[in-house]
């Protein structure tokens, strides 16, 4: 469910000291019925073994095996474009402390891990269009429990970044999201069987 920007905003994650300059594009909320705050890492856990973002439903790969064409033919994701290289990573950062808990993560699609926490994860990419930041985090739901919330942050890469965020929007919002949190909660509901 997609939730207001409050919901991410007012919450004291660690994230908001390192991405001040990017924009908050999307907030979604993940039901989890039956977590506790200390669920955060079998929720994670869950997410992996369903397959993390290599495992979507077929309009989702779909849309994404567009997206991978025309990226190709508009060379946008060329290695100089990326981090490291066009942008500067969120990880370079950060404190040595918290760099050193996504040592030993590996990357999830086009996604490199920036930080990991009790209640935080924290994952990068960058393009020709944007440099972009997926925040995975834990927080309490309305029904007493805990939720899982993805808010995605990006810095689109001038006029041709903010042209291609503003034209995968219904993309996101109508497919890929409401696809994601069936997936999410899927994934969830039958973790350990």
């Amino acid at each position: 469910m997609r939730l207001p920007d409050r919901a991410h905003t007012e919450r004291p994650w660690r994230v908001h000291e390192f991405t001040r300059d990017f924009q908050l594009q999307d907030v979604w909320s993940y039901r989890t019925p039956g977590a506790g705050p200390d669920d955060f890492p079998a929720m994670l856990e869950a997410m992996r073994t369903a397959g993390g973002f290599a495992n979507q439903a077929p309009p989702v790969r779909l849309l994404l095996a567009v997206r991978m064409k025309l990226g190709a033919l508009l060379g946008v994701d060329r290695s100089r474009t990326g981090l490291g290289s066009r942008v500067e990573p969120v990880r370079d950062r950060l404190p040595s402390d918290l760099r050193a808990t996504a040592d030993g993560l590996a990357p999830d699609g086009p996604f490199t891990p920036v930080y990991r926490l009790a209640d935080e994860d924290v994952r990068e990419m960058a393009n020709r269009t944007v440099h972009g930041v997926m925040h995975l985090g834990w927080a309490p739901a309305a029904d007493g429990g805990h939720e899982l919330r993805m808010a995605v942050l990006v810095k689109p890469n001038g006029r041709f970044g903010r042209l291609y965020m503003a034209f995968i929007a219904p993309f996101r919002h109508l497919i890929v999201y409401p696809m994601l949190t069936r997936q999410w909660e899927r994934a969830w509901r039958e973790r350990g069987r």
